[in-house]
């Protein structure tokens, strides 16, 4: 009886590392997959602003990614969106996307101090 049971466990945890096994092979497809939709998305990304954007400004671009990365990510999804919608006419210079670098950042307040 305590042979019968002992192979019964055994079994049993057999079972259990081999769906253990299988779905941590599961999950790490769906993360490899996962990884591949986002450079495929990347790799499109980077192709329309090179498409959109002369040299300097993609160098602009990059150099503001560096730095402040949120406001560079939400520059590059507006300027996709406006190429993609048929509505730029020609390449965004550098001088064009410093104009609109402008428009995205807060206006900043003029603190003075007055003494009295």
């Amino acid at each position: 009886m305590a042979d019968e049971l002992e192979a019964i466990r055994r079994k049993r945890l057999a079972q259990l590392q081999q769906q253990q096994a299988s779905s941590q092979m599961g999950d790490m497809q769906a993360a490899y997959q996962q990884e591949q939709a986002k450079a495929e998305m990347d790799a499109q990304k980077q192709s329309i602003l090179r498409q959109i954007l002369t040299p300097e400004a993609r160098e602009r671009l990059t150099t503001l990614k560096m730095s402040r990365k949120e406001m560079a990510e939400q520059l590059e999804s507006q300027l996709i969106m406006v190429a993609q919608s048929g509505r730029l006419q020609s390449k965004i210079d550098d001088e064009k996307l410093k104009l609109l670098l402008s428009q995205l950042q807060p206006k900043k307040r003029k603190t003075t101090i007055t003494r009295v």
